[in-house]
C-alpha cells in the first residue's frame, strides 16, 4: 500500500519535462510525431493515455525512447508513505528525501551538519523547519538563528547558506520542485 510499484505510471509529466528541456512547443512535437496538438496536450495533462505506438512517436519527436519516458514517469498515486530509516547514526551528517519521484514538491530531512560553506540558491520558494537542535542561516546579508520549532521562508532566487550550531540537529526543507515554474521573475527590493 502506498508503494509506487503498485501504481500505474503517469507519463504526461515526463513528456512535458522532456519537451521543455528541448525548448519545443506542442506544435513542433505534433509536426514531428504526426499526432495532434490537442492529443499531445491531453497526454501532458494526464487526460489521455497514449498507446505504445503513440508513445513511441512522441519519444521519437523528443529524441528519446519510450522506455526513457516511462522511466522518467511519475507514479499515479496520491498517497505515498516514506518510512523513517533505521536507527540514527549519532552525529553522522546525512540527507534523506521525504518525497519520492518527480513531483511538484520536494522535501528533505538533514540530520547533523552539512557543507556549511556551500552557498545555495533555488529557483522556487522553500521553507526550512528546525525539528531538533539549532541552525544559523545567512541570507540577504543577514544572519538568522533558528531553534527547535522555528521556520524560515526563503523566496526563490535568494542566495543563502546554513549550518547546524547544535549536535544532532534535524532540519526539514520543503520546496517547490526545480522543474516547476512556480515563481516568475520578481523585481529585487
Amino acid at each position: 500500500m502506498g508503494d509506487h510499484k503498485e501504481q500505474p505510471l503517469r507519463v504526461g509529466a515526463a513528456v512535458r519535462r522532456r519537451r521543455r528541456t528541448l525548448d519545443l512547443t506542442l506544435a513542433v512535437v505534433a509536426e514531428r510525431s504526426g499526432l495532434s496538438v490537442p492529443f499531445l496536450s491531453q497526454i501532458e495533462n494526464e487526460r489521455a493515455r497514449p498507446s505504445r505506438s503513440s508513445l513511441e512517436k512522441v519519444a521519437d519527436a523528443l529524441r528519446t525512447t519510450a522506455v526513457e519516458l516511462l522511466a522518467a514517469a511519475d507514479p499515479a498515486c496520491s498517497v505515498d508513505v516514506v518510512r523513517a530509516e533505521g536507527p540514527e547514526q549519532g552525529g553522522v551528517p546525512r540527507e534523506r528525501s521525504l518525497v519520492r519521484g518527480h513531483h511538484q514538491m520536494h522535501a528533505s530531512e538533514f540530520t547533523g551538519d552539512h557543507d556549511a560553506g556551500r552557498e545555495l540558491q533555488y529557483r522556487n520558494d522553500q521553507l526550512m523547519y528546525v525539528a531538533d537542535g539549532a541552525v544559523e542561516v545567512e541570507a540577504e546579508g543577514r544572519a538568522y538563528r533558528l531553534g527547535r520549532g522555528d521556520t524560515l521562508y526563503l523566496t526563490g532566487g535568494v542566495r543563502h547558506r546554513w549550518r547546524a550550531t547544535v549536535a544532532d540537529t534535524r532540519v526539514l526543507v520543503v520546496a517547490v520542485a526545480e522543474h516547476i515554474e512556480a515563481v516568475q521573475d520578481r523585481p529585487r527590493q
